[in-house]
Parts: structure tokens; C-alpha cells; sequence
């Protein structure tokens, strides 16, 4: 596994899991349907791997700071062993950058 993204919350009460491999690979789960699948482009997955492999992510903190948003998402990205959550609130530019690389150009935030 290259990264998993979790999606909690939101007014919709989403529960949603995306899953990219290694290989580019993604499978995004939620309780609402059935899983869908895809490959990421070469270039898309480089820019993913990028974005994880940047410094500046390292230093993101692991846990949510402020106070949460109402009816906002709640996310936990795990990268090589390593928990980042985060709510709607706060989302450094590093952990931005890991989001917009995601297939789909975001965290899995439909129901």
C-alpha cells in the first residue's frame, strides 16, 4: 500500500476509504455502494508519491489542533507507517498537495 485515505463526517455522515498500491492501483470503499477500482496515470502517481516523499509533509502534524468544523470531514491519511488526521479546518499546504494528487483530484468525500 502507497496510501490509504479515510473520509469521516460531513452532514451526510460519510464513512469512506480509498486504498492507492503501489502499483497506481486504487480501490475506494464506502458504506453506501459497492467498491469502486482504477489505475492511476504514471504521471499522477509520480506527483502522488511527490507530494508524500515532500518534507514539508513530514512535518504536518499527526493530530487536528483546533477545534473541529460542524458537519465537517474528519480525514486520516497513512503514509509508511505513519497516522496524519485532520478536519476541514486544517489542512496545510503539504497535506493539501497529498489530496490534490489523489485520484479524483481529492479525499473521497461523497456519500
Amino acid at each position: 500500500m502507497l496510501v490509504e485515505v479515510g473520509v469521516s463526517g460531513g452532514f451526510a455522515g460519510v464513512d469512506n476509504r480509498l486504498v492507492v498500491r503501489e502499483d497506481g492501483s486504487w480501490t475506494l470503499t464506502s458504506r453506501s455502494g459497492e467498491p469502486r477500482t482504477g489505475r492511476m496515470s504514471a504521471e499522477g502517481l509520480a506527483e502522488l508519491r511527490a507530494a508524500l516523499q515532500d518534507p514539508a509533509y513530514a512535518r504536518v502534524p499527526e493530530r487536528p489542533s483546533g477545534p473541529a468544523v460542524a458537519d465537517g470531514f474528519r480525514y486520516s491519511v497513512t503514509h509508511d507507517g505513519r497516522l496524519v488526521v485532520a478536519g476541514d479546518g486544517e489542512r496545510p499546504a503539504a497535506l493539501q498537495r497529498v489530496f490534490d494528487a489523489l485520484p479524483g483530484g481529492g479525499p473521497p468525500t461523497a456519500p
